[in-house]
């Protein structure tokens, strides 16, 4: 999957969660995908606690801190 598939996944919308980035479609935040795995969690834990994300959704949350850090995001 390439990475503008996989940005096509996270969401910013002013309306939703403060115009926090978000999975698309859910209310989760990217920083809180984020935090979990930086604390140790595994993707498969995440997804046994986050019904109805997927793999692919996590790892859009790390490639777009990817290219935040970059500075490629135009958000």
């Amino acid at each position: 999957m390439s990475s503008d598939e996989l940005l096509s996944r996270i969401s910013i919308e002013p309306n939703i969660c403060s115009g926090k980035p978000c999975i698309r479609g859910h209310r989760i935040w990217v920083s809180l995908i984020l935090d979990l795995l930086a604390s140790g969690e595994t993707i498969e834990e995440i997804l046994e606690e986050y019904q109805g994300i997927d793999r692919l959704d996590v790892l859009a949350c790390v490639g777009y801190a990817a290219e935040l850090i970059r500075g490629d995001c135009n958000d």
